[in-house]
């Protein structure tokens, strides 16, 4: 598989109107190459630099898998075709990144992995990364993009 974004290129900078300094939109995502077998599509994003430890920003689920990508914005969106779980910020859906000011940039891991199965019977407001966790065992391929963002002053 492979997952890329009109506003950003691999290990690029991240523009601020998909950030917390901005309109805190979720960037436009598309991906190719979704494997034979594929029930539903996972996807996140997360900050490995977070000063205490990997940062969840982002985890959409039970996408269907004949889809090709996520526009702009979709990430506040609750509804649909998928569902989103509750970020690190505590807010359900898409949360921008926001390094601590000073930090250099961080890195930004945007990953779409293939599931064997739907993720069944999730409560809501369930958290990003127990997602995640449940998801592991059925993920039958995945592919990941890096975008970068730093906040200037102190």
């Amino acid at each position: 598989m492979k997952l890329t974004s009109s506003a950003f290129l691999e290990n690029g900078p991240i523009p601020q109107t998909y950030t917390c300094d901005g309109d805190d939109l979720s960037p436009p995502l598309d991906w190719t190459g979704v494997p034979p077998g594929t029930v539903s599509l996972l996807l996140s994003c997360d900050d490995p630099d977070a000063p205490h430890g990997v940062f969840c920003h982002w985890v959409a689920f039970n996408i269907p898998p004949d889809l090709h990508g996520l526009t702009e914005g979709i990430g506040f969106r609750q509804g649909g075709r998928f569902q989103q779980a509750a970020n690190d910020f505590g807010r359900m859906g898409y949360g921008g990144p926001c390094p601590p000011r000073g930090d250099g940039p961080h890195a930004y891991r945007f990953r779409l992995s293939a599931l064997d199965r739907l993720l069944n019977d999730v409560p809501a407001r369930t958290r990003g990364p127990q997602i995640l966790a449940m998801a592991k065992p059925y993920v039958i391929a995945s592919a990941e993009l890096i975008g970068r963002y730093g906040r200037h002053g102190g």
